[in-house]
């Protein structure tokens, strides 16, 4: 085979073409914007759970997460890969009637773009219950484009 460059004007051949397709398709991954990425820690009674939003069009059907069967946590992010609208974020102490609202927080843009996770919420410390019962959380957002 010879390693010379083609002049302008000559055809390639189909392997040529496939193969540089598919080295297309091997970069294009690199050079995709990451879909955002909202990362919560929450910990009640010595145990920690990771929740994690992506964007969502509707925030309706995004479900809380039950948390030590003392709280609820729900993270919503809405908007898309390319714009994050708003997020919200909610805690609940759960009672036998029913879930009560006990801290509801919005983020609004414009979100800080970076390469690496940046703390949104810093440490949250949320106090609820006739004993007072301590629901801490933080929430880390990544892969904001800029």
């Amino acid at each position: 085979m010879n390693d010379l460059p083609l002049p302008p004007g000559t055809r390639t051949s189909r392997r040529a073409r496939r193969a540089a397709f598919t080295l297309a398709g091997l970069l294009l991954p690199l050079t995709t914007v990451a879909t955002p990425l909202l990362r919560c820690e929450v910990a009640y009674a010595g145990t920690t759970q990771v929740i994690e939003a992506r964007p969502v069009a509707d925030p309706y059907p995004v479900a809380s997460v039950d948390i030590g069967g003392r709280f609820r946590f729900k993270a919503v992010m809405v908007g898309d890969a390319r714009h994050i609208e708003y997020i919200k974020l909610y805690a609940y102490l759960e009672t036998k009637r029913q879930p009560i609202l006990v801290q509801e927080a919005k983020y609004l843009p414009p979100f800080s773009a970076a390469s690496t996770p940046y703390l949104l919420t810093g440490e949250q410390y949320l106090y609820a219950g006739a004993v007072e019962r301590e629901l801490m959380y933080r929430c880390t957002l990544e892969g904001i484009a800029s």
